[in-house]
């Protein structure tokens, strides 16, 4: 029998996503019409903006750690978190977390140094992209990591915060990413992008962006079906 995942769920688009994901590719290795048990909390994500835009790494953990503690209760044999930016609060947590949790950034990083990229470009919002998450779980690989420029992060927090978290998909957005990964692969020297935000690959793949592409939410899910299913 599979295990039972729990999603600690921040963003609906983004939790949503990753719960499709984890569900559709599960009948390949579980039969026609199979998925895992699979259980999600969520708290209001107002409460998660206002710890972050308060620099209260601290709190956010506290949240993803309340959550949890509730999936425990549910069930849950392992806990993943498909939001990238709130993983900062994992730190002040992790040794309470009453279950398994995988990382994810952490599995991005593998599969990076599984397909031999060197140097990344990393979108996200301003909240990841001025963080350690991706530059720490990146370097374990001997990845290094590339931010935006300040006003290029500005401009991709704003439409992850405005448009994507609100299931809003705008040409606009998209133009916007390709032109800031493009330029990124010219004079950065990037040979792939991580699409660091839940809510990015609902916009950009690997058939509209210039550089090959890592996708964090589809590459949890993936993490989390294996886990599920392992003997």
């Amino acid at each position: 029998m599979a295990r039972h995942v729990g999603i600690i769920a921040c963003s609906a688009e983004g939790a949503a996503e990753c719960y499709r994901i984890l569900c559709a590719e599960a009948e390949a290795l579980l039969g026609a019409h199979g998925n895992p048990p699979v259980s999600l909390h969520m708290q209001p994500l107002t409460d998660y903006v206002r710890h972050l835009e308060a620099g209260r790494a601290d709190l956010v953990g506290e949240l993803m750690l309340d959550s949890a503690r509730r999936l425990k209760a549910s069930g849950a044999d392992v806990l993943i978190c498909p939001d990238n930016t709130i993983h900062q609060g994992l730190p002040h947590v992790a040794e309470r977390l009453p279950l398994p949790f995988l990382h994810i950034a952490e599995v991005v990083a593998e599969e990076a140094a599984r397909r031999g990229f060197r140097r990344l470009a990393l979108t996200g919002t301003v909240w990841l992209t001025e963080s350690d998450v991706y530059p720490k779980a990146l370097g374990r690989q001997g990845i290094a990591t590339v931010l935006p420029t300040k006003a290029e992060r500005a401009e991709i927090g704003r439409i992850i915060m405005d448009e994507l978290v609100r299931g809003r998909l705008e040409p606009s957005a998209e133009a916007y990413f390709a032109q800031v990964i493009g330029r990124m692969a010219r004079e950065d020297g990037c040979d792939a992008v991580v699409l660091g935000c839940t809510e990015i690959p609902l916009l950009m793949n690997g058939g509209n962006s210039p550089l090959p592409t890592l996708d964090s939410t589809r590459l949890l899910a993936l993490a989390a079906l294996r886990h599920a299913v392992a003997a």
